[in-house]
This record gives C-alpha cells, structure tokens and sequence, in this order.
C-alpha cells in the first residue's frame, strides 16, 4: 500500500470511526462494538504514514505537478522555437530565391544589351561598305541606307535625332561652328574613325553616328532622350 493511498484510508477510517461512537449513543450496541472493532482495525492503517511525514507526501505531490508542468512549458517553448526557425528558413529561402532571379534577370539582360551593340556595331560596319559609292545621295536614299543600318526597334529614335540636326542632308554644315553631316559631328573630322569617305559618304556618317551612339548612350533612344532633355546630344 502507497504512502498516497494509507492517507486516503485514514481520512476514511476516521469518518467511521465517527459512524461507529453514533451508533453506540443511539442503543444499537451490538451491531455499533462490531462496527467499532472494525474501525479499530482499519486505524491501524495510520501506522504507515506517522504524522510528520504526510506534508511531505504532499510535498512530493506538489513538486512532481511542478515537474510536470515545467516539462510542458519547456515542449511548448521548444515547439514554438521550432516553428520560428522554420518560418524563418522558408523567408530566408523565398529571399534568396528571389534574389537569385533578380541577378539572373540582371544578368541577362546585360548579355542582351551587349549582344545587341556588338551587332550593330558589326551590322553598321558591314553595312556601310556595302551600298554603291555615288556622286550624290537623295534624302530618301540616305533614309533607305540608315534603315538597312540601324535596328528596327532604335530606328524611330535615330530618325528624330537626324531629322533635328540636319533634316537628313549628309553635307549640312554650321556656318558658326565646325559640325557636319547628317549627325552634325564637332568637328566633322571626327568621322574619319568611320571613314575617310566621312564628307561625302552618309553610309560612313550613319555608321559613326551609331558607334557614338551606342557607346556614349546605349543606343539611339538613349540619345534621343538625352537629346530631349537638353537640345543636343
């Protein structure tokens, strides 16, 4: 028998204990000794536990509902650290996920963009020696030229920019200042990197003005925006 449960046989021992003195006072004696000497028998029980330890029963009791609860609290503090390292992860993922496609989209786009200069570098300079050699060009000859020279998608832009500068005379020259041409270079000279044919050939004006282009503005709309903004490009 438990420390635990010679307590709880005590407490009901004494309650008949009790039954048995009542039974005596009301005339009931025989059947009230009987009782009575079995109460006697079960006050025994009292010997398991002596007095001065049934608070420390208690005691015990106390300290293993604080263990237990403190093992609970611990799982649940666990769980919860748990679950924050996972939330965390799954940001940390999403983040470096995002930040991989951002790179790659970057990256890609700056092959394009350097894949598109080279070929028109490579299309203007293959171009430009590939029309007859004339003794005069018409507007609409020079345009016909620019447009086998120029890509598709930076074509409009390049036209507004010529148009303005020269309105597509490949021998337009400022009588206050040494700028020539369809794209009026400063100095004109400057063409020759193109071209000794800079002054009278507008394939060689068309593809210096491209070279300029792409390499100062990344191409003819960057120009032509910058152009925009200030009047000149």
């Amino acid at each position: 028998m438990s420390r635990i449960r010679g307590f709880a046989v005590v407490s009901a021992t004494a309650v008949t204990t009790v039954g048995a003195v009542a039974g005596i006072a009301s005339g009931n004696t025989a059947q009230s000794s009987n009782d009575f000497d079995a109460t006697a028998a079960d006050a025994t029980l009292l010997s398991d536990i002596p007095a001065g330890q049934q608070a420390q029963v208690q005691v015990g009791s106390l300290v293993q509902q604080a263990d237990a609860q403190a093992v609970s609290a611990d799982a649940a503090t666990k769980k919860s650290a748990e679950e924050a390292a996972r939330r965390q992860a799954a940001e940390d993922a999403a983040a470096k996920k995002d930040a991989a496609e951002k790179k790659a989209a970057a990256e890609k786009l700056a092959k394009e963009r350097e894949e598109a200069q080279q070929e028109a570098v490579s299309r203007s300079a293959r171009d430009s020696s590939s029309f007859p050699v004339q003794s005069t060009y018409t507007v609409a000859e020079v345009q016909a030229m620019a447009r086998q020279m120029v890509p598709a998608d930076q074509w409009q832009c390049f036209s507004d920019i010529v148009e303005r500068e020269s309105s597509w005379n490949y021998q337009a020259d400022n009588p206050t200042s040494d700028a020539y041409g369809l794209m009026q270079a400063l100095p004109g000279s400057k063409m020759s990197s193109a071209g000794a044919d800079w002054a009278t050939n507008p394939a060689t004006q068309i593809k210096w003005g491209l070279n300029y282009m792409n390499s100062r503005y990344d191409g003819p709309c960057g120009a032509w925006q910058f152009w925009q903004a200030n009047n000149w490009y």
